[in-house]
């Protein structure tokens, strides 16, 4: 179900009544196509084979198409190129340049043309990102202004007058500080007095947005929660302040969690402890009333014609593109992330959990009890536990149906997906628990969710296992070396060397590091320090690494080096590397093979018997086979 029958969604468009969608299809390599629901309910493919929707600026790529009145543009993965797609389904090149890439195209119909995001790696050193525009005629790309390190969120005014857009330079994130800038536009497109309004500092912005009426509208985290502002007369207003998080870190291009029904109307989604909800807000009292809906994991809102459109997942239901009548409050559901029926049987309910950290703080989490009508736990037996550390690091594990979780507990295991501090959802200042911190305390709140855990009588104190990816992937690595609570741990395209990462990734994360462990150089010993590759001798628990050859993200490299100082010192390692895959994986066989080959090692650590048959894995100084079931 994973692997053929599952797909992602992603990146929805309203273009008038027709609602457009993204399907990312792991059956197809991966490729990302564009789907439309007609007003009359029929759905179909719009971007046919081999053609497939992606950008890959900053790497993560999103936003990588937009539709106007029935034509479509996208970038196209091949070449990083933006095409259109015409309603007669002919597909032209419109701006196509080796080593130039697009993102996040928006129309500008007065001036038949695209405000686009570049970024150029056709010279030395890092890639220029800039703010540009794109004939609809042809006529090449023409930048609109640079200088900055990153630009996204161009937002175009309802009369065509005004844009607005978002910049940060290094060493910030997006979700460390951005800043709001608007410009006026003459007749022929160009900018004229581009001024900051809002965000800077320390302050973040998030999906800038004009109102029907030509005010511009923005999410804030001035008050530590990310929460709705306006530009009124010039100045940065609050619209509503709540202790609940309004924005999302963008890590990709194109995210949505509000819109406007009128100018006195918008739909939200908010999330509060790690659950979301939708929303109604009037803009002229600041009143927010919940909108019912049976989901509690919500993102990529669009909002027009009447109805609200998002992604909405909850804890037995797949992720799945939701239409809201705004005015019957109707739900339809017009497309889900799997095909096959889950059987309610095996499903585990995410239960939300609160413990305390070794800071003195409150950290997250969900747990998931195993689940599965056919398995038991042997009498006077508790089930062994893996803990997820998320990616990001700042990401946020959510309550919603993850069959990647329910592979596990349908076998018999525990999960607990931990919000470690750094997470989003729970306000800037829990954020900010990882500046200078990244290694420590992401690992100790794992730890003592762990021993939380093992206090309430829930799981085997002797049968642990970490698992993550990414950055999570280094979570991993590092409570498995300067912890001894694990007993195995999976490294997905994890980072065992800060300093390889800081001076070899991509320009997106190259100064990610300034603010999660310290300047580099400056702080070289403190890489060191946290680095698991340099005090290997501490891990003597097995591991298994996957990884993408791939990878521009985390080169594979990481992982290679990695086990071949397990190998050498004679701790069970595996390592499975998968052409093709880059940062994250695609591919149904990847997907499958993957997860298969993480179950057999943990057979093989912990000694218990398959119900499946499952391809081995090669285990460098593997351990000797055991009985246990």
């Amino acid at each position: 179900m994973i692997a053929g029958e599952t797909i992602g969604l992603e990146q929805i468009v309203l273009d008038g009544d027709d609602i457009y969608w993204l399907e990312k299809r792991p059956a197809e390599d991966g490729r990302q196509v564009i789907v439309r629901r007609r007003a009359d309910g029929t759905i179909d493919e719009v971007l046919p084979s081999p053609y497939s929707a992606r950008s890959r600026v900053h790497e993560y790529g999103g936003g990588s198409y937009t539709v106007h009145a029935g034509t479509v543009y996208f970038v196209d993965d091949r070449d990083q190129g933006i095409h259109v797609l015409r309603p007669d389904g002919t597909i032209a090149a419109l701006s196509v340049t080796p080593g130039l890439r697009h993102a996040e195209p928006r129309v500008d119909p007065g001036r038949r043309r695209l405000i686009v995001i570049g970024e150029d790696h056709g010279g030395a050193g890092e890639p220029n990102n800039f703010l540009a525009a794109v004939g609809l005629d042809g006529g090449g790309i023409d930048v609109l202004h640079e200088g900055h390190d990153f630009y996204a969120s161009a937002s175009l005014s309802p009369d065509g007058t005004r844009l607005a857009w978002l910049t940060w330079d290094h060493p910030d994130m997006p979700w460390d500080a951005t800043t709001l800038w608007l410009a006026r536009l003459d007749a022929k497109g160009r900018l004229h007095d581009p001024r900051a309004v809002a965000g800077g500092g320390s302050v973040s912005i998030f999906q800038p947005q004009w109102s029907p009426d030509g005010k511009l509208y923005f999410v804030s985290d001035a008050s530590a929660w990310w929460n709705l502002h306006r530009l009124e007369n010039g100045r940065d207003e609050a619209v509503c302040e709540l202790d609940a998080e309004f924005g999302l870190p963008q890590w990709v291009f194109a995210m949505s969690t509000w819109g406007f029904d009128s100018a006195n109307r918008i739909v939200c989604a908010s999330c509060r402890h790690g659950l979301w909800s939708l929303g109604s807000l009037c803009t002229r009292t600041g009143e927010l009333q919940r909108l019912d809906t049976p989901y509690d994991d919500l993102s990529g809102v669009r909002v027009g014609a009447g109805r609200a459109v998002f992604l909405a997942g909850s804890a037995t239901s797949l992720p799945a593109v939701v239409s809201l009548d705004l005015e019957t409050r109707q739900i339809e559901e017009l497309k889900s992330a799997g095909t096959a029926p889950v059987d309610r049987d095996t499903i585990s309910r995410a239960e939300p959990v609160e413990f305390p950290t070794a800071d003195g703080m409150t950290a997250y989490g969900f747990f998931y009890p195993p689940a599965n009508d056919q398995t038991r736990i042997p009498e006077g037996e508790l089930p062994p536990l893996i803990v997820m550390s998320h990616g990001g690091p700042t990401a946020c594990a959510s309550p919603g149906l993850n069959l990647k979780i329910q592979f596990w507990t349908s076998r018999g295991f525990a999960v607990l997906d931990v919000n470690y501090g750094g997470s989003t959802g729970h306000g800037r200042r829990f954020r900010e628990r990882l500046r200078g911190r990244w290694g420590v305390v992401d690992v100790s709140d794992c730890v003592d969710g762990v021993d939380w855990l093992i206090g309430q009588g829930k799981v085997d104190p002797a049968r642990l296992i970490i698992r993550g990816g990414s950055a999570g992937g280094y979570t991993t690595l590092c409570a498995l070396t300067f912890t001894d609570r694990f007993r195995a741990g999976a490294s997905l395209y994890g980072i065992g060397d800060l300093e390889t990462l800081a001076t070899d990734t991509h320009k997106f994360e190259s100064r990610y590091l300034d603010r999660l462990v310290g300047p580099w150089p400056e702080a070289k010993e403190i890489y060191r320090e946290r680095s698991p590759r340099y005090h290997a001798a501490r891990l003597s628990c097995p591991v298994i690494f996957l990884h993408g050859l791939e990878d521009r993200v985390v080169p594979p490299r990481q992982a290679e080096d990695m086990v071949e100082i397990l190998r050498a010192k004679g701790v069970p390692v595996a390592y499975l590397a998968f052409p093709g895959e880059q940062h994250g994986f695609r591919r149904a066989d990847t997907i499958r093979r993957s997860l298969e080959a993480e179950l057999y090692f943990y057979s093989r650590v912990f000694g218990f018997a398959l119900a499946e048959n499952i391809e081995p894995v090669e285990i460098l100084n593997a351990p000797s086979p055991g009985t246990r079931k």
